[in-house]
């Protein structure tokens, strides 16, 4: 049971209407923690664990298999094996919350709460985090995304882990009065757990679903400009993206996109153009020049293009993107890399020596780099899945007068197929314009590319798997909200740190 419902929780991550089958999840899983010995709750922990990141992550299997050349079992075993290892974080803690739990359900739902949110955090965090399937992207479309702009998706999943840990203890409580006594004396009883049980959960239940949204969002930040942006799709299959018999009629139709593209600003996905600077210069001479000179021109737009930077002789390259038309010339260097694929860990190059992996050991980028700015607006770009770490993006908004403006997202996500990744991706997009009430520009090779509004709406989309353009506007926002302010100066760690002690203090003390 703990398996199929970890992996039914990975439903609600793809199809955020489904975010109460989450609930469900949790509170089977928070009434058997509960009652479980420590060495128990790890076990089901372990076993709800893998297989929520198991079928939230089995995409992998696309990449390092069709794509890396790796062996089907193998490819399968490193799943599995991250599942597990993702999974280790939620197995110790519900371990330390079944030996810390103190007996009232108020007090152990807020216990399991701050156990799940350290379990998150950990995950999110540690050896450089792989947050992707945090629970709390199943509230994009819930009750619960208004509370985003406060404490961001780590919170929200807190809440929500909560919330089902307080309905599954008060439950437990009001059957177990109901069981325990007889009919003469069972009215008093049936009270008394209403008043001990019940009616902190329906307080609790409106004070955080209910009157938030009869309020309804706050808007924390103010219109600025309205852009018209264009947003290129390539739709370039994975294992035709660095064939030379492909390259030709991919670039020339990136390029004439670009020179074609109207309005504000053009954006072109990550690794649109794939080849190093050498690379490109030894493919046509005249490719990289005849774009400046495009968009240095009087009246066009300016352009954000996905392109490696860097020299691949001396293993010192980038993931990057180039910004053409600005004010100045632009450069930004992705600074969260993707293990196994953008870097190496250490003692695992055998690991990705078993792969074709090109360009697989980038250099990072500076962090907090500034934004690309045209039209009065700042657009700041983030590459990938560096937009599942909001926040490294709040870094950019400790100050208001060099905050963005409009958040960029440029992806290839054509390494994992016609997947659940494409709208799992996309989620996590309109979690960050929630979180720092920005819209998001989505251009990517395969999907989705995306207008999302910053109230995590998506205003405008391409079918994805499909080449195309998508043209439409946007309307930058200054300001910054709860979330964005003490983020930006105290990071996640903190957190992490005080609910782990938490944990451990409550662990340690004897329980009457």
């Amino acid at each position: 049971m703990a398996a199929a419902l970890g992996a039914l929780q990975t439903l609600a991550l793809v199809h955020t209407w489904a975010w109460p089958l989450q609930l469900l999840c949790v509170i089977w899983l928070a009434a058997r923690v509960r009652s479980a010995t420590p060495r128990r709750a790890a076990l089901l922990g372990a076993v709800f664990g893998t297989a929520w990141f198991a079928t939230s992550t089995w995409w992998l299997f696309i990449s390092m298999h069709r794509y890396g050349g790796l062996a089907a079992p193998l490819a399968a075993i490193a799943v599995l094996l991250l599942a597990l290892a993702l999974a280790a974080f939620l197995a110790l803690a519900l371990a330390v919350f079944a030996r810390a739990r103190r007996g009232p359900p108020v007090v152990d739902a807020a216990l399991f709460a701050v156990a799940w949110g350290a379990a998150e955090l950990a995950r999110g965090l540690v050896f450089s985090g792989f947050p992707w399937g945090a629970s709390g992207y199943a509230q994009v479309d819930g009750p619960l995304a208004v509370w985003a702009p406060w404490i961001g998706v780590y919170g929200v999943g807190m809440l929500a882990a909560g919330s089902a840990a307080l309905l599954a203890f008060c439950g437990e409580a009001w059957f177990a009065v109901m069981l325990r006594r007889g009919p003469t004396d069972a009215a008093p009883a049936v009270r008394r757990a209403a008043r001990q049980a019940v009616l902190p959960a329906l307080i609790g239940g409106v004070a955080l679903w209910l009157l938030p949204d009869a309020i309804g969002p706050i808007d924390f930040t103010q219109p600025t400009r309205t852009l018209q942006v264009t947003l290129l799709q390539t739709n370039v299959a994975q294992d035709q993206k660095f064939a030379a018999e492909h390259l030709p009629a991919a670039l020339a139709w990136v390029a004439g996109a670009l020179t074609e593209a109207g309005g504000d600003l053009v954006i072109a996905p990550e690794t649109a153009v794939p080849l190093l600077p050498a690379q490109l210069e030894e493919f046509d001479p005249a490719y990289w020049p005849a774009l400046r000179a495009h968009f240095e021109g009087a009246g066009r737009p300016a352009a954000l293009i996905g392109v490696p930077l860097g020299d691949l002789a001396a293993s010192d390259y980038s993931n990057s993107v180039v910004g053409l038309g600005g004010r100045t010339p632009y450069r930004y260097d992705k600074v969260h890399l993707v293990p196994f694929g953008e870097f190496i860990p250490l003692g695992f190059r055998w690991f990705t020596n078993l792969m074709n992996i090109p360009l697989g050991d980038f250099t990072r980028g500076e962090p907090n780099a500034p934004s690309f700015v045209t039209a009065g607006e700042r657009i700041a770009p983030n590459i990938c899945y560096e937009d599942l770490f909001g926040e490294e993006l709040a870094l950019r908004f400790r100050h208001d007068e060099t905050a963005p403006t409009v958040l960029a997202n440029v992806s290839n996500i054509g390494w994992f197929g016609d997947t659940i990744a494409v709208p799992q991706h996309l989620n996590m997009s309109r979690m960050r314009t929630l979180e720092l009430q920005r819209p998001m520009l989505r251009s990517t090779n395969t999907g989705a590319t995306a207008i999302v509004d910053h109230r995590g709406q998506v205003t405008a989309q391409l079918r994805p798997f499909t080449r195309g353009v998508l043209v439409g506007p946007v309307q930058g926002r200054a300001g910054r909200t709860p979330y964005a302010a003490w983020v930006a100066r105290i990071g996640l760690w903190p957190l992490l740190l005080a609910a782990w002690g938490l944990l451990i203090i409550l662990a340690a003390q004897p329980r009457r």
